[in-house]
């Protein structure tokens, strides 16, 4: 089984510029169209229900659908949680070549809240709201979900 890689926002850029990495953000629909890495698409690992969230039973099926077992895959979500677990069935599920950008969108944070890592936005990568063609609703429509 292949061994999970955790790497920074700044790593996870370099691997999508310099390697062909395509960054998979794992956060809800709602949160991915507030504001996401240029140029990722949106596969939720939960989504928002009215009791909080709940698990995406369509995560790894639409995973499997878009991308071949060999592509190259940074993961991230909002702090590194969700992420991490989605890496993770990515990589039983036999994915070879997925990263995990452990500090999320927001950054960690510390038992205080004190932001002890930066995330993708805070680091100052690129960022953009539009959601065209990177959509939950348009990959699960590309998966045939």
């Amino acid at each position: 089984m292949t061994e999970l890689e955790r790497v920074s926002p700044q790593e996870a850029k370099s691997l999508i510029d310099g390697e062909g990495y395509h960054y998979v953000d794992v956060r809800t629909p709602e949160e991915w169209a507030a504001g996401h890495p240029v140029g990722s698409t949106n596969v939720p690992w939960a989504l928002t229900a009215p009791a909080g969230m709940t698990p995406n039973p369509e995560f790894v099926s639409a995973m499997c659908a878009l991308h071949a077992k060999d592509a190259k895959i940074v993961v991230g979500c909002k702090a590194g949680g969700r992420s991490l677990k989605a890496a993770n069935a990515l990589i039983a599920a036999g994915f070879t070549s997925v990263v995990d950008q452990r500090a999320g969108w927001d950054g960690v944070r510390d038992a205080f809240g004190q932001l002890s890592e930066k995330g993708w936005q805070p680091s100052g990568l690129p960022t953009e709201t539009s959601t065209e063609g990177g959509s939950w609703a348009e990959q699960r429509t590309r998966a045939k979900l």
